[in-house]
């Protein structure tokens, strides 16, 4: 599992691999005629795909980025809990990351989807849906989480607005208002303390019979919490702001704010097909230097980390020095 500690042990060592910047190419397409290899092709150009890029082209890296466009968060209103870009839209972010990292000439972007990776000898071959094949030393997967979205109507619309994920990104702009727990068991337990030091008015809505211990059950009673064990029928809402949760039985819970945990997926299925291990949470495992359990495969951010765009950045920075670390050691060692 991906904790706080763990988190910090991994930057702290990957701190050492850090280099000197450079002056670098321009953040376009690679012509159609041009060497189509490079140092690290990164799938995945939002914000841990462009804060390895970043490191990479001021270690003078030959770089190329492959992205869709359409990052996981692109419904989320504000990013929050990220110094210097607190309230910030998260669509901002990426593109002034994007405008920064158009700075370094040797980093190429190229809008496609990424659909094989395999290894031959020691290069990596990419394909992309587009047809086009990109070969790279490395590769560095950027490319996120893709949500399963519950079949409740209005869920799928309030997600990132109103329905929240995490209390330290939101939680702060919903304080004090009515706010539910979708969750049962464990996991209603970890939110209850959280969202219970952000407001007073908190219900956890089980959507079915609750599995609490008559301990963990006491606590939560205990603290004032409500326990709704009826399933739930619809979310109210205006444009994603949520203002009630419709039960089975026809009662109304007028709910402002509401955290949830949905079940989730790789959202790119090449790593997995290479044969990268997962973590028991489903996330990419990853060694401190941020390379998958498949040799000269790294990944970063929310696939394999939790989930926040500060963390993103720093998962996407770490992995670019890592990566430039290897490749500098290998060449050094090399000459003889």
């Amino acid at each position: 599992m991906i904790t706080r500690r763990n988190f910090l042990v991994r930057n702290s060592l990957l701190s050492a691999a850090l280099a000197v910047p450079g002056v670098l190419m321009s953040f376009a397409k690679p012509e159609e005629n041009a060497d189509h290899t490079f140092d690290v092709i990164i799938v995945g150009g939002s914000y841990a795909g462009l804060a390895a890029a970043m490191a990479l082209g001021r270690s003078l890296r030959k770089v190329l980025i492959i992205d869709s466009g359409l990052p996981c968060n692109r419904q989320t209103p504000h990013s929050h809990n990220f110094l210097t870009q607190d309230g910030v839209p998260p669509k901002e972010i990426a593109a002034k990351g994007r405008e920064q990292v158009q700075h370094y000439d040797t980093v190429s972007f190229y809008e496609s989807v990424a659909v094989q990776a395999k290894k031959k000898g020691e290069i990596f071959e990419l394909t992309t849906q587009s047809g086009r094949v990109f070969s790279a030393r490395k590769l560095l997967f950027a490319t996120g989480l893709k949500d399963l979205m519950p079949p409740i109507p209005g869920f799928a619309e309030c997600w990132g607005i109103s329905i929240l994920h995490c209390p330290y990104c939101h939680g702060y702009e919903v304080k004090g208002l009515a706010t539910g727990i979708w969750a049962n068991g464990d996991m209603a337990v970890h939110y209850a303390p959280l969202v219970a030091n952000l407001t007073k008015q908190v219900f956890i809505f089980t959507d079915g019979a609750a599995t609490f211990s008559e301990d963990q059950a006491q606590l939560i009673r205990k603290n004032n919490i409500h326990i709704v064990e009826q399933q739930v029928k619809a979310l109210i809402h205006d444009n994603g702001q949520l203002s009630g949760i419709h039960l089975q039985d026809g009662a109304v819970y007028p709910i402002r704010a509401l955290y949830a945990r949905p079940a989730f997926e790789q959202h790119c299925k090449i790593p997995l097909e290479m044969g990268c291990a997962l973590t028991e949470q489903g996330l990419l495992k990853l060694d401190n230097f941020q390379q998958t359990t498949i040799p000269g495969v790294y990944a970063c951010g929310d696939n394999s980390a939790m989930r926040a765009v500060a963390t993103a950045v720093a998962t996407g920075t770490g992995a670019g020095a890592a990566i430039n670390l290897a490749l500098s050691t290998a060449d050094f060692n090399l000459k003889k």
